[in-house]
């Protein structure tokens, strides 16, 4: 067995190794004493009689999650072994692989994610100087760098090339889970005071070829132009293929979700420094970095995780296009003037579930009945959502209803399928409907009319004998036994056969029993197996549609900003902006947003604000400390 461990460890490198045992995790040796130092586990020792006991530590397999929760939070890296094969059937030791490596920019399980935020995992590749085609203006070349990020947990994918002076801007934006960077390039020094973490990788890893070769492998496509990328993009090309690899050496599973990267161009969104976006607490609160208190924080009126993930993209890279503006607001006017509409989408989508997430975790094969059930009710909700946006005049609003794809096959057949309440896991079973499938009925029938015999044969056994304590009783190793105390020993009957014999009593089994239990635990395990086959079969069937679904979770996400931007405008009684091309902002009595909340109502005083050439476009603002010259009034607009 601990051949298997040390071969394990030898594969996932600086990761801590999570080892199946039974219905336990252990650890051994160095990773048993970080662990029960950083987890608080007792930490003892196998052949502790030896000259070189070996350290371990373990935890019982369902607290997993909260201990991969605390180990990720504490900057470490965890790899999952499990048991793949059947004890059952195995010969031998049971076979073990490490199915998984889990990091701060890999999470998958909602235990370990945040909602309402995006989870990503990005890399950053910086150009040889020599090859940095890009002048600057005293017409020297300017360093570039390729940045890619994606999110395991969605699908999302994005990459891009920008000069490395924007390296922390850019970053700052994207609010990565992990950093990725190679660790042969001497020039490249991670701030370990990012609230992100920083992961070395080989060079091969950054390869333009391999990482373009494996993209059009991932994506299906012969070459990355139609996602936007040409010859200048193969820094950005790089990250990505760096991002790739280290998904799916972490992962062991699907990456199927991901079916397209798409091109970052700066141009289309508003360019913040990192350090004016912590100034502004656009998406964090300098004080306590919580998104509570932000300007985020008080304009989300989302009512799903989608929604606030979206609303965060939004505000984190603000639109430069006025026609693309103009559209967002078109839409949130025309939810603005119809409270009804307003107020039913948002019903309707309350009683929706993350389908982004969820597609995720179908995809990676590690969904569970529960997470059909979710996406059944979130397509029971479609129908409704679909007919309350027909005919609208807003061009996004046209845009979302023709992507709420009703899938009425797929929808029919999990709610067909699936019970009321659904487990988490699979293996907790008796989640399939009574009346889907007769083969599973009749297998559960006769399971269940077995344990009624034995409750019956027990009865008729107490009253045959005279022992009223007699239990017929069940473990692993005997199956269903007879169980009579010491005391009545004189009163067990010739045909009882002594199966074991303990301090206070003794057990034994007869031919009738024995038959008996071959049927209930024969079709106990029928009916199991033949469960998990309609469930492997539900999982199939959603995850061919996944393609589609994901249309529907990018509509619904962007309803869902649209919707509560209409909601928190007519709460505050905010106007909609008239975009003009001239060089001119005015303001008429303007509210600071996280003022005009946060204080009481009437405390705040409304500023005007007029930028011109006329009336000049810079403003000195004087006046004593803490008069609001900067809270108050520059950060305003």
């Amino acid at each position: 067995m601990m051949k298997q461990y040390h071969e394990a460890k030898a594969a996932c490198g600086d990761a801590l190794l999570f080892f199946r045992m039974g219905d336990f995790y252990e650890l051994f040796l160095d990773d048993a004493k970080t662990a029960a130092q950083l987890l608080g586990l007792t930490l003892t020792s196998r052949d502790r009689d030896s000259d070189n006991p070996t350290a371990m530590a373990g935890f019982p397999h369902h607290q997993l999650d909260s201990y991969l929760n605390k180990l990720i939070r504490a900057g470490y890296r965890a790899a999952v072994c499990e048991q793949v094969e059947d004890p059952k059937q195995a010969k031998g030791l049971v076979r073990r692989e490490i199915t998984r490596v889990v990091s701060a920019g890999t999470l998958t399980d909602d235990g370990l994610l945040d909602p309402r935020e995006a989870n990503f995992l990005a890399a950053v590749y910086l150009v040889p100087v020599k090859s940095s085609g890009k002048k600057s203006a005293g017409g020297h070349a300017e360093p570039q760098a390729g940045i890619a990020w994606a999110e395991l947990s969605s699908g999302r994918f994005e990459s891009g090339v920008f000069p490395v002076s924007r390296i922390e801007d850019e970053l700052a934006r994207i609010g990565p889970a992990e950093v990725l960077y190679r660790e042969d390039d001497a020039r490249f020094s991670p701030d370990t005071t990012a609230p992100w973490s920083w992961t070395s990788r080989p060079a091969w890893s950054f390869a333009e070829d391999a990482s373009r070769d494996a993209l059009c492998k991932q994506f299906e496509v012969h070459n990355l132009e139609g996602f936007g990328f040409g010859d200048a993009d193969g820094p950005a090309i790089r990250a990505a293929g760096a991002v790739l690899a280290y998904l799916q050496e972490t992962q062991q599973s699907g990456l199927d979700h991901f079916r397209q990267i798409s091109a970052h161009h700066r141009s289309p969104v508003l360019q913040i420094d990192a350090s004016t976006r912590r100034s502004l607490e656009v998406t964090r609160t300098m004080r306590t970095g919580s998104r509570d208190g932000s300007l985020l924080g008080v304009i989300d009126r989302t009512c799903t995780p989608m929604g606030a993930r979206l609303l965060a993209d939004w505000m984190a890279a603000p639109l430069v296009d006025r026609e693309s503006i103009e559209a967002r607001l078109d839409a949130v006017s025309e939810l603005v003037n119809d409270s009804r509409l307003r107020g039913d989408v948002r019903t309707t989508l309350k009683r929706t579930f993350d389908l982004t997430r969820l597609l995720a975790r179908i995809a990676t094969g590690r969904t569970g009945p529960r997470d059909l059930q979710q996406v059944s009710r979130t397509l029971e909700n479609l129908p409704e959502l679909k007919a309350k946006l027909t005919e609208r005049k807003a061009e996004r609003l046209g845009f979302v209803e023709a992507h709420l794809h009703l899938c009425p096959e797929l929808r029919s057949q999990l709610e067909n399928a699936l019970a009321d309440e659904c487990p988490l896991n699979a293996a907790d079973g008796n989640f399939i409907r009574e009346g889907f499938d007769e083969e599973l009925d009749s297998l559960r029938k006769l399971a269940a009319g077995g344990k009624e015999w034995i409750a019956g044969y027990q009865q008729k056994q107490m009253e045959t004998t005279g022992i009223t304590n007699l239990k017929v009783g069940y473990n692993r190793v005997f199956g269903y036994f007879l169980e009579v105390t010491n005391a009545n020993k004189d009163k067990i009957p010739t045909e009882y056969i002594r199966k074991q014999t303990l301090k206070n009593c003794e057990r034994f089994i007869t031919p009738e029993l024995k038959e008996y239990e071959e049927k209930v635990l024969a079709a106990d395990d029928k009916a199991s197996s033949r469960e998990q086959l309609l469930f492997q079969n539900l999982r199939h069937e959603t995850h061919r549609h996944l393609n589609i679904l994901q249309e529907v979770a990018v509509a619904m996400a962007e309803l869902d900003v649209l919707a509560a931007l209409a909601e928190i405008a007519t709460q505050r009684k905010w106007v909609r902006p008239e975009l003009t091309e001239d060089s001119v902002l005015r303001i008429d009595a303007g509210r600071h947003p996280v003022l005009d909340v946060t204080l009481p109502q009437g405390e705040f005083v409304p500023n005007d604000c007029v930028h011109s050439p006329e009336s000049g476009m810079i403003l000195l603002i004087t006046g004593p400390n803490m008069a609001g010259k900067s809270l108050t009034f520059a950060r305003s607009p």
